[in-house]
């Protein structure tokens, strides 16, 4: 039987496929090794963003961001990502059962507005590794991948490179170029309001404006800025080792 599907044209493909999906498991584990200590340079999100802009012709589009190491961001920012997108970040072990749950429920109704249930660890591994979009196979990808920064990397790293890929803007990537972009300064100095507003447009960099905020962006600002002083400020970051 494997004589004869071994004469088959399907085999070679076959092959080809088995081995290209071997190398794309392994290139993901050497990621996930090797940036738990090193700067992450470039994320796939990053990538399809600037590949999309050339092939579209825009020439001029550059997505680019500046590592900082968790020192160089202010506690402000830390805080206001963690409260405007995952305030059960330090407990959970990369998926919020509770948030699956409501999103589920929520999105059974025809007539609802698709919820979103991922954490920072799902936002990271996928902005990461994976491509942009929604599909069961990329969801699934995106669990094991999740899974596996856990394992290796903890939450303080995880938090670390959420921080430096995430998307606040065209070709804006990281606290450190959003930071300087829209406020001229480091991310080490944006204060609680800055910070908060730069959390209120990741839903959506591209339909929300830091630089041009919407009545929504604003109330969202707010709002998360409330959350930051319920969490309990710094001291939620040092309880929770995150600093």
């Amino acid at each position: 039987m494997l004589k004869s599907f071994k004469k088959t044209r399907f085999y070679r493909p076959f092959i080809w496929l088995k081995r290209g999906i071997i190398a794309l498991v392994s290139l993901w584990l050497v990621g996930i090794v090797f940036f738990k200590f090193l700067p992450v340079p470039f994320s796939a999100v990053m990538v399809e963003r600037q590949v999309s802009a050339w092939l579209s012709g825009d020439f001029g589009y550059v997505a680019h961001s500046d590592w900082v190491p968790m020192n160089e961001i202010s506690s402000p920012m830390a805080l206001a990502v963690m409260a405007g997108e995952d305030q059960k970040f330090p407990e959970h072990w990369g998926f919020d059962v509770g948030a699956i749950q409501a999103a589920l429920t929520h999105n059974e109704d025809e007539d609802a507005n698709i919820r979103g249930a991922s954490t920072l660890s799902q936002q990271t591994a996928k902005n990461l590794f994976l491509w942009d979009g929604r599909s069961w196979l990329r969801k699934g990808l995106e669990a094991g991948l999740t899974v596996g920064i856990e394992t290796v990397w903890g939450k303080k790293r995880i938090l670390t490179v959420y921080l430096n890929i995430v998307e606040f803007g065209d070709g804006i990537f990281g606290v450190e170029e959003a930071a300087q972009h829209f406020f001229h300064k480091p991310a080490s100095r944006l204060t609680p309001s800055q910070a908060a507003l730069l959390a209120a447009v990741l839903p959506n960099p591209h339909l929300f404006k830091v630089n041009a905020p919407s009545a929504y962006v604003l109330r969202r600002q707010k709002w998360i800025l409330r959350q930051m002083s319920q969490l309990g400020g710094d001291s939620f970051l040092t309880e929770h080792s995150l600093r």
